[in-house]
């Protein structure tokens, strides 16, 4: 899978259950889980997308910025 710089991961907060499947797959360790809320830090993010891809609630979503 190719890493894209450029690419802005946000969530849905009434879609996502803070189930915490894409802390698990993010390389980058961009995404921290807080108690009802989930943050991603652009500056770490590689653009994978893994976290979009592995979500069951389809509450991450991928923008070019």
């Amino acid at each position: 899978m190719k890493e894209k710089k450029g690419v802005v991961v946000t969530y849905d907060r009434m879609r996502c259950d803070f189930c915490g499947a894409c802390v698990g797959v993010c390389p980058a360790d961009a995404i921290v889980l807080w108690e009802a809320d989930l943050e991603i830090d652009r500056e770490k993010c590689t653009g994978c997308l893994r976290c979009v891809y592995v979500c069951p609630y389809r509450a991450l979503s991928a923008t070019t910025d």
